[in-house]
């Protein structure tokens, strides 16, 4: 690679959580030994495919992807939003069989770095100190995502509309301690992630600002009314 683009390449790394306790400095060594590969996409191209086969695990460099499920009917439904920094493929690539559990979609031009199964999880022959300490950053990745994971089904739990919606505003609270912050989607993604119609999300949550609860600009949200909030995601979780 570019000395340019090692160094915007190592920038983005050093925010990775796959480098965590690695100094930024150290990154273009680490990079010469994992021998990575980078690849750009155009907007909406497939930087993964689900069900082929995975060579490795991917970190998004610039721009942004999508990670999508299809059922057999083809219903697509996202799962999750990668920025720059974000890593795809982990789930995989310590598989026997690894293979894309997930499709990954380019979201806008996009840049992703992907680096070899095999440097991840074979010997090193320089015996570089860092890979332990990367196998370490794996393994909290893969405790994070499985946790994710049961947030979504916990989502897909949920019976109506409203407490969908009350579930993931109530979250991005507990995330800010404010009332008032940014959604971290926007509307199409949201609505992929809560696997309902962004019409039908769009007017419930015109109606939930109508009726006093929250109000909105754009990707803005406030939440006016805290306790009506908790009831209504509280009593869709009920039997």
């Amino acid at each position: 690679m570019k000395v340019i683009e090692i160094n915007t390449t190592s920038a983005v790394l050093s925010k990775s959580v796959l480098f965590e306790g690695i100094a930024q400095p150290e990154l273009p060594v680490l990079l010469d030994c994992l021998d990575p590969k980078i690849k750009s996409y155009r907007k909406n191209d497939f930087i993964a495919i689900a069900g082929e086969h995975c060579e490795g695990i991917g970190i998004i460099l610039e721009g942004e992807g999508a990670v999508i499920k299809e059922n057999a009917a083809g219903s697509r439904m996202m799962m999750v939003v990668l920025k720059p920094g974000d890593i795809f493929g982990e789930v995989a690539v310590f598989a026997s069989n690894p293979v894309w559990p997930s499709s990954v979609m380019a979201q806008e031009t996009t840049k992703a770095l992907f680096i070899p199964r095999h440097k991840l999880i074979g010997e090193c022959p320089k015996l570089c100190s860092w890979h332990r300490l990367i196998i370490q950053n794996m393994l909290k990745i893969l405790s994070e995502k499985a946790m994710m994971l049961n947030r979504k089904v916990e989502y897909l739990a949920l019976k109506s509309m409203r407490g969908k919606i009350g579930a993931f505003l109530l979250e991005q609270y507990q995330k800010t301690g404010k009332t008032m912050f940014e959604l971290p989607l926007n509307r199409n993604e949201m609505a992929d992630f809560l696997n309902v119609s962004r019409p039908s999300m769009s007017r419930e949550m015109s109606r939930m600002k109508a009726e006093g609860i929250i109000d909105f600009h754009l990707s803005t949200v406030r939440i006016l009314d805290l306790e009506t909030l908790k009831r209504m995601a509280n009593e869709d979780q009920k039997p």
